[in-house]
């Protein structure tokens, strides 16, 4: 019984000694190991579907419905009638309008028939001088096309082939030293091209005259000259950057330089003559309109002012019968997007006022989600960043992915807080998404790939300054470090102060 009485003794000694001696010294602490990993900032919040184009439609005018062509459910296209009202009367008085404004337009033929038989000589000359003009142009615009070719032929054949061995064969070479390869190449592709164009052109050419179709050889050398001129210039840079050698004096590649400035000249002077020619022949054409149209008037035989009189007539006379047809496609609900009927509360023979909600129409497979960002989180989002939705009918497993793209800037007060309207959409179309669904979204809002992180609750602020305790092998020391990224699982970017492997203290208690 003694034996027991002492070893218990000595056990309370050894007890109390620990909590006096061994653990008054020293400090009871956690730390982490400071790692890499990739620290991402989340806004996760609750939203709702719904559909990115919603439409409720209505007649403008009240009447008895005569046709109900859609029910929920259906799909219906841009445009499509929906419903129709009743309105056998409007269509009756259109009728008669225009039957009215065929009348006005009669009488109006009826004045401008006749005239005096002097004023229709005036102006039958004016039209006979403008027809001259009209063929004078057709024949300048003949002789500048044929000037193009001309110039065009002597710029590549006569000033350009030095430049070339078998510059008219299917393997044109440029004879000159070029530094650039690509410009070289060039070279050779386009005076193969040019060869070909100048034989086509050619031969176009040999049915070109006064009676033909001259928009169709004004194009055509258009387009052949913007072709040479573009040849021209890269034979410009190309003897441009010629040095003189033992074998190409200084005189030599002047020359070479006169002859492709020649070339270009030409080139551009009948590009300017050709389209100066265009626009007088369109000039003369519009005055030769412009005559005939006033002989025409000059016939009619009545006054300027009986004439525009009667023009008012059949313009009121047309605006009447514009009216009606205004008035009938009051009667008719067009569809103004393609999508699903999700209401429609018609029935024929029903009286409706003007204005009442009847057909409503949803974006067929067109989703939005709209939620409410507090203000705590608002600042981080901006437009396009990326997000994950669940949505509760499918449960966590099925994500769908989309992407911010409006924030509302004015606040909505929800329970006294100031929130912000976010809308997402869709990255995808997918059948399964329904309007009014719930949905679970994350938004990602920040992202630093390989950062080295540490608990947040391990970094210290203190005095605007942020520090770390480090545990050193049995040394604590305190060291400030640059905090960057929060991230959502409880760790923090340290930008600088840390490196990986570094041992940091995250709870100490002192002994």
């Amino acid at each position: 019984m003694k034996k027991y009485i002492f070893v218990i003794f000595a056990l309370g000694l050894v007890i109390t000694g620990y909590f006096i001696w061994g653990r008054g010294s020293g400090a009871n602490y956690d730390f982490v190991v400071a790692k890499r990993q990739d620290v991402i900032q989340l806004v996760s919040v609750t939203g709702r579907v719904e559909a990115a184009e919603r439409v409720d439609l209505a007649f403008e005018k009240s009447g008895r419905i005569s046709a109900i062509n859609i029910g929920v459910g259906d799909k219906v296209s841009a445009g499509e009638t929906l419903m129709n009202l009743a309105n056998e009367d409007l269509a009756a008085q259109l009728m008669q309008a225009e039957a009215d404004f065929k009348t006005q337009q009669a009488r109006l033929a009826e004045l401008r028939r006749g005239t005096r038989p002097e004023e229709v000589q005036v102006q039958e000359a004016k039209v006979e001088s403008a027809k001259i003009s009209v063929d004078n142009a057709k024949k300048d615009v003949v002789n500048k096309i044929n000037d193009s070719y001309t110039k065009s032929d002597d710029a590549v054949r006569n000033k350009i082939d030095q430049f070339f061995d078998n510059p008219r064969g299917q393997n044109p070479k440029v004879n000159i030293q070029v530094t650039d390869s690509q410009l070289e190449r060039n070279l050779n592709q386009d005076r193969l091209l040019a060869e070909s164009t100048l034989i086509s052109w050619k031969s176009s050419l040999g049915e070109l005259g006064v009676a033909s179709e001259l928009d169709f050889y004004i194009d055509e050398a258009q387009k052949n000259l913007e072709q040479i001129r573009s040849f021209l210039e890269e034979m410009a840079l190309a003897v441009n950057s010629l040095t003189p050698t033992p074998s190409l004096s200084l005189t030599t590649i002047n020359t070479y330089k006169s002859d492709v400035s020649t070339a270009r000249t030409n080139v551009n002077t009948v590009i300017t003559n050709l389209v100066a020619s265009e626009d007088g022949l369109r000039d003369d054409k519009s005055a030769l309109t412009l005559a005939e149209k006033q002989l025409d008037l000059e016939k009619a035989g009545s006054t300027p002012e009986q004439i525009l009189a009667q023009e008012a007539q059949v313009e009121s006379a047309k605006a009447n019968a514009e009216n009606y047809r205004a008035q009938i496609s009051k009667t008719i609900i067009f569809s103004p997007i393609s999508g699903v009927i999700t209401r429609q509360d018609a029935k024929i023979g029903e009286i409706i006022s003007a204005n009442t909600p009847l057909v409503s129409i949803i974006s067929d497979g067109n989703f939005e989600i709209t939620a409410n960002i507090p203000e705590a989180d608002i600042a981080k989002l901006k437009i396009g960043n990326t997000a994950q939705i669940t949505l509760d009918a499918y449960g966590q497993d099925i994500l769908f992915q989309a992407k911010v793209v409006k924030i509302d800037p004015a606040e909505t007060i929800i329970e006294g807080v100031p929130t912000y309207r976010v809308t997402l959409y869709f990255n995808e179309e997918d059948w399964r998404i329904k309007s009014g669904m719930t949905a679970n979204i994350d938004i990602l809002t920040a992202e630093s790939k390989n950062a080295i992180t540490v608990p947040q609750r391990a970094v210290i602020s203190k005095d605007g300054e942020k520090t770390v305790k480090i545990l050193e092998g049995k040394e604590i020391k305190e060291t400030k470090v640059r905090a960057g990224l929060k991230g959502t699982d409880g760790n923090i970017e340290i930008l600088e102060g840390l490196s990986e492997g570094d041992k940091i203290i995250t709870f100490m208690e002192e002994r």
